[in-house]
């Protein structure tokens, strides 16, 4: 029982700073979504995709989480916008402290956008309520059709889906129908886009998307 009520205490703390962070992101019309996937599905690359497609539409802002080294927020700073490493040391997941500290370094840039990227994990990331306005799920075919069904938190606490890597389908056993039913049945309410950010097929429709839901919040 001591263990369950400190986990519990824990949750409870950061979804209390989840919700100050929402709230302070809501005050300067930022729009955040917060990536999540199991290492190697591609969710930097989409990031990367969704920069180049969005730069000059929006103002972007980064946040991301890696166990070790700032690879990754050097992928993104290239492209021109400012972004925030945040290393976990071994920590699975971000928490709602950790964006609240990171987010101090873009509080006085004119930001419209906000990506954070979570460490790669679809365990510990679904707990963790970060204060963003939609929890997005990549997953590639690489990985198999069985992932919501084996990680069905993490999908059901998403409101959408890009199963990543389309390319390679003709490769692997993996069905993209399979995937795409699996997911439906843990999430029926599910948003699912099928991209490839070797070929560039399907970013068109999902930065279409998110950049619908960022002015919604205007």
């Amino acid at each position: 029982m001591s263990l369950i009520t400190v986990e519990r205490k824990v949750l409870e703390t950061n979804n209390a700073i989840a919700e100050e962070n929402r709230q302070k992101l809501h005050d300067k019309k930022i729009f955040s979504v917060n990536m999540v996937s199991s290492p190697g599905a591609g969710k930097t690359s989409i990031i990367e995709k969704t920069v180049l497609n969005l730069k000059e539409k929006v103002k972007i802002g980064f946040i991301v989480g890696d166990l070790q080294t700032s690879l990754d927020a050097e992928r993104i700073d290239k492209l021109g916008i400012p972004s925030v490493q945040i290393v976990t040391n071994g920590a699975c997941h971000l928490d709602a402290s950790l964006v609240k500290n990171a987010y101090k370094e873009l509080s006085e840039l004119d930001i419209e956008f906000l990506i954070i990227e979570n460490v790669g994990n679809l365990v510990c990331t679904a707990e963790y309520d970060l204060g963003e306005d939609l929890k997005i799920v990549v997953s590639s075919v690489t990985e198999g059709d069985d992932k919501p069904l084996k990680y069905p938190i993490i999908f059901r606490k998403s409101f959408g889906l890009i199963v990543n890597k389309t390319d390679l389908l003709p490769y692997l056993n993996s069905s993209i129908e399979v995937l795409r039913k699996n997911a439906l049945s843990v999430n029926p309410k599910l948003q699912v886009f099928e991209t490839s950010c070797t070929t560039g097929a399907g970013i068109d429709e999902w930065c279409n998307w998110i950049m619908e839901k960022t002015k919604q919040v205007k």
